[in-house]
């Protein structure tokens, strides 16, 4: 794959990512959750927050961790659907009483936060870095460093770009909805991260026999 130079695998990864970033997951459901609260800037922050745990799996990749990690791949997508199932809940109970007007007593979530803990939690997430990823970053790295540099600056570009597209989207048309359709869509969002811990847990219990 190297072999395509830097602007060849800038726009691979590039492509790759947005197919990823495209598809629906925690991470969409956090960023439209935050972006109805408080605008379009949470977008990029979250995706801040989820390339800072990119960013750790990457120097696992290039030092060779990944191996150690591989094996027990399982536990923790199994742990991820856990959390990603009690992250819904929280937000279901959040969505009863949500409002948007913003209080200085209110608790808040970092977008920061919230695009590191909907990344680590997602199963496929690591399942992507310790496949996927790792076979473009040890491709890479046969290239040179500028190779895996441009990798990361597309496969990174691909999530800022579609993100911060969708909360500009949502950021602008949160000042004409009414508090009870921000709370059905808060409430939507948790019911959507409930089920996708559910499709997570059921879907690697045969892998724990």
């Amino acid at each position: 794959m190297y072999d395509a130079g830097i602007a060849g695998m800038f726009l691979l990864a590039f492509i790759i990512g947005l197919t990823g970033a495209l598809a629906p997951g925690p991470m969409l459901v956090a960023t439209i959750t935050a972006s109805i609260r408080d605008g379009w800037r949470v977008g990029p922050r979250i995706v801040v927050g989820h390339m800072a745990i990119e960013a750790i799996f990457v120097l696992f990749i290039l030092v060779g961790l990944a191996d150690y990690i591989t094996p027990h791949s399982t536990i923790i997508a199994f742990a991820g659907g856990i959390s990603l199932v009690f992250f819904g809940a929280i937000t279901l109970r959040a969505a009863q009483t949500a409002s948007l007007i913003v209080s200085g007593e209110e608790v808040y979530v970092s977008p920061y936060l919230a695009g590191f803990i909907t990344s680590v939690s997602n199963p496929y997430f690591w399942l992507w870095w310790l496949t996927i990823g790792a076979g473009f970053l040890l491709d890479g790295v046969q290239g040179g460093l500028l190779v895996v540099i441009a990798f990361l600056a597309g496969h990174w570009l691909a999530d800022l770009g579609w993100f911060t597209f969708i909360s500009v989207g949502i950021g602008r048309s949160r000042t004409i909805i009414s508090e009870r359709v921000y709370r059905g869509v808060i409430g939507a969002c948790g019911v959507m991260l409930v089920l996708f811990g559910l499709y997570y847990i059921v879907s690697f219990i045969p892998a724990l026999g």
